[in-house]
């Protein structure tokens, strides 16, 4: 069984195993994994499960420790820092925004020179010290006197340095999450070979796996550190947020022995502007409609030793072909060092972040209903009757719900509906169809929100100014739409990963992951923005508007069935979209043989 040594371009050849368990100690990965030294990884030795379980972890503890700063971050800054509102609000918009631009910065990093394992190691050593300069800060000079913080006790005034010291290790934060988060759940993936059957399969129950930890993570964050820090023990908060990191950093690192790696291609970007370049530059070539010898490509065995794929031609964005046009300027034999010649594999790799983003803009609304969830769910949840069984429940902790829901739709979909309908048609869902159930859901989420709010206002306070229940309707009725938030989270948000991962071209997997987690940031401005029109259009003449702060003398209900309508008009775009759309095809071993 052959193994390439990819950095040094060596070739080495295993002896020929004397019986079946020495050839299954011996055999390569066959999708141009490497170990750490840069030799061609080992099956049995390394990747699979169990470093996959190790960075599972890993992003779970690095969730906690990130959701225990931003949870409560408003309450921080209006409690502590003596923020307005509005102030407050705008800041976390800024941070949360911020954090998730990083996210590019650290896909191109790691897609392009630096790989996902120290990608994913530099800024996770970043984000541990912006948690320890941010709980060190705050427990020495931020929380004066010592028990202030809560509702009843105000802190201290503050320097401007301790301000700018503040800000600094927030957005310290913001930068080591940003940079770290769309690299680990790709490294995660990388650990199972796609060439292999039963790895492909541990491959999709990865990413399953992945928004588990995800929702896991945060769970703890909003319901236990939540509850501590909203009592004022900011410091405690803080601290269990560093030491979470710092365990789930060093646990990453002790798994260091056991990964698979990818290595970076370069940047990517240089070689797409090269293909619109040569495409520009042929314009007057004329395309043949058979692929022959007029077409540059390699050959797959020069694919295969560098531990690429090539991509087969598809029809479609044809100007983009001319590319790979050999004019008769140009000598065949020595095409490959030409600028203005680029391989079919080229023009596809481009086609491909052409043909995705169409998908990507139907995500984003998407996303605009799942910031609901953060949102005006916690303010619907504050105006309704919040005891149940004689115990206060806070309207955050509903959250547990939407977790729970994650969890169980997750066990529904691989083990129920999946394989019957892998019965019923011979294969199961695509990603796109899980994405468009998951638009489904979401519109359901929303109608249910808003038929909750119809019989919250009829069962309203009547004369209520700041009483505790606005709303004699018990907040458990909301959990019908935390749970329907919970599976469209499963089947759009574990498909959009997939779908991004298998469909983004060898060297900018990252980048598709960074697109997911910007389509949430667009997401959420998108709501803040049709918040702001609709508040503005609806309180004209005196109005008291559909959102106003006294929920009970607005409409929130028409909100929710607002973006009902939107999800829908978005899903008759998608479907559209999704129509059309053609997966991409890559000459790979056949797996059955294999």
């Amino acid at each position: 069984m052959p193994c390439f040594n990819f950095l040094h371009k060596n070739i080495y050849i295993h002896k020929d195993a004397s019986n079946r368990d020495e050839v299954k100690e011996t055999e390569c990965t066959l999708d141009g994994t490497v170990d750490r030294h840069g030799n061609q990884a080992i099956r049995a030795q390394i990747g699979r499960w169990k470093p996959g379980i190790i960075l599972l972890v890993n992003q779970g503890l690095a969730t906690l420790a990130f959701f225990g700063i931003g949870v409560n971050l408003v309450l921080f800054l209006t409690r502590v820092l003596g923020q307005n509102n509005a102030d407050a609000a705008n800041n976390v918009s800024k941070w949360t925004g911020t954090m998730y631009l990083f996210s590019l910065l650290g896909a191109f990093l790691s897609d392009s020179y630096w790989g996902r394992y120290k990608t994913c190691a530099i800024f996770q050593a970043i984000f541990l010290l912006g948690l320890s300069l941010l709980s060190l800060l705050s427990y020495l000079f931020l929380l004066k006197p010592r028990e202030c913080g809560d509702e009843q006790t105000p802190c201290d005034s503050h320097t401007s340095f301790h301000k700018a010291l503040f800000y600094m290790s927030i957005y310290m934060v913001a930068l080591g999450m940003g940079g770290y988060q769309p690299n680990i759940a790709i490294f995660g993936a990388d650990q199972f070979d796609e060439q292999d059957i039963q790895e492909k399969k541990s491959k999709e129950s990865y990413f399953s796996y992945y928004v588990l930890a995800l929702n896991f993570g945060s769970l703890f964050s909003k319901t236990i550190l939540g509850y501590f820090e909203d009592g004022g023990k900011w410091a405690f908060g803080f601290w269990a947020s560093t030491g979470s990191a710092s365990t789930g950093f060093l646990l990453f690192l002790v798994g260091t022995p056991y990964y698979r790696h990818f290595i970076p291609r370069g940047n990517p970007f240089s070689k797409f502007f090269n293909v619109f370049v040569a495409a520009l530059s042929k314009q007057r070539a004329r395309i043949v409609p058979q692929e022959g010898e007029c077409f540059n490509e390699m050959d797959t065995k020069t694919y295969s030793k560098n531990g690429w794929r090539n991509i087969f031609h598809t029809r479609g964005l044809t100007f983009l072909d001319r590319a790979t046009i050999i004019t008769s300027l140009e000598d065949k034999n020595n095409v490959n060092g030409q600028k203005k010649l680029c391989t079919i594999t080229q023009v596809e790799e481009v086609k491909c972040i052409l043909r995705v983003i169409p998908i990507w803009l139907c995500t984003i609304f998407y996303s605009v209903v799942f910031a609901q969830m953060s949102s005006l769910f916690i303010e619907q949840g504050a105006a309704m009757n919040k005891t149940i069984t004689h115990f206060h429940i806070s309207p955050s902790t509903l959250s547990i719900f939407n977790i729970l829901s994650v969890a169980a739709f997750i066990y529904i979909y691989r083990h129920v509906l999946n394989p019957l309908v892998t019965r019923l048609r011979n294969k199961g869902l695509t990603e796109l169809e899980r994405m468009g159930i998951g638009l489904i859901i979401a519109f359901l989420a929303m109608m249910a929100a808003g038929i909750v709010e119809i019989y919250r206002l009829k069962y309203a306070t009547v004369n209520c100014n700041k009483c505790e229940n606005p709303s004699s309707l018990s907040i458990s009725w909301q959990i019908p739409q935390y749970m329907l938030i919970g599976g469209s989270e499963v089947f759009m948000g574990v498909a959009r990963l997939e779908f991004f991962y298998g469909q983004a071209p060898e060297g900018l997997k990252c980048f598709g992951n960074a697109l997911c987690l910007t389509s949430v940031a667009l997401g959420n401005y998108l709501s803040s923005i049709i918040a702001t029109i609709v508040m503005k259009i609806s309180t004209r003449n005196g109005m008291p508007g559909w959102i106003p702060e006294d929920l009970n003398k607005g409409h929130l209900d028409r909100f929710y069935f607002l973006l009902s309508a939107l999800i829908t008009i978005d899903f008759g775009v998608y479907l559209f979209v999704a129509g059309s759309y053609r997966y991409v095809e890559s000459e790979v071993l056949d797996l059955e043989k294999s």
